[in-house]
């Protein structure tokens, strides 16, 4: 598949590395020019182009950039996707760490939720549960005795399907963790988020998350 990725941080390096290992056309950007991403590009074999050209005819779109700067996206960054086109989102909201007070996520909007409106698409939240090295180094076959498990929510079912078999392929068991309102389950201070478990536990955890977030991820 051609896979564009939004955002050239700690994720977004881990899954073009492994994204191209798979055999998957990459382009990665980042917010500056496509010459700041040479090593990477050198590394991982991902083309770095701008991030007007990231999503162009991709088959799914990965955006991982901090919160904060979603509404600075290009409001055409997604126009040249295909129409079909599964737009992954592994963004989360730390108010008090880096992406400031965001009054509709603090009143109860999930964070995927404000994101699939702020890009004008639907989205699939996945991977904001999981760090750079899990991704890299973590996955395991299928079948394999304590495979990790990492949730995908989200409202398309052939999007969804098309990025839980992405997770299967990285390594890891996709869990269905529901419609994107449900996506509050995996969002950080929940028992799912940063904590490697199998598919059984992932699906205990999502079940024993509360609605309400904790102080540590409220601004």
């Amino acid at each position: 598949m051609r896979i564009g990725i939004i955002g050239a941080g700690n994720i977004g390096g881990a899954l073009a590395r492994r994204l191209v290992g798979l055999g998957h056309e990459v382009r990665v950007s980042n917010s500056r020019a496509p010459e700041t991403l040479q090593d990477l590009q050198r590394e991982s074999g991902a083309v770095a182009v701008w991030a007007a050209e990231a999503a162009e005819a991709a088959d799914v779109v990965v955006i991982t950039i901090p919160l904060k700067n979603v509404p600075d996206l290009p409001a055409d960054v997604l126009h040249r996707a295909k129409p079909d086109a599964a737009i992954i989102d592994t963004c989360n909201y730390y108010p008090k760490q880096r992406d400031g007070r965001i009054a509709a996520i603090e009143e109860g909007m999930p964070e995927s939720v404000w994101v699939s409106r702020h890009v004008g698409r639907p989205v699939i939240k996945v991977f904001n549960m999981i760090g750079a090295d899990g991704i890299e180094h973590q996955g395991k076959p299928p079948g394999t005795a304590g495979r990790y498990a990492i949730p995908v929510a989200g409202d398309d079912p052939s999007a969804k399907a098309r990025v839980m078999a992405l997770v299967d392929a990285l390594g890891f068991d996709a869990v269905d963790a529901g419609p994107l309102k449900e996506s509050w389950r995996q969002q950080p201070g929940t028992p799912v988020y940063g904590a490697l478990r199998d598919a059984d536990s992932v699906r205990r955890a999502l079940a024993e998350a509360s609605a309400v977030r904790p102080t540590g991820f409220r601004a």
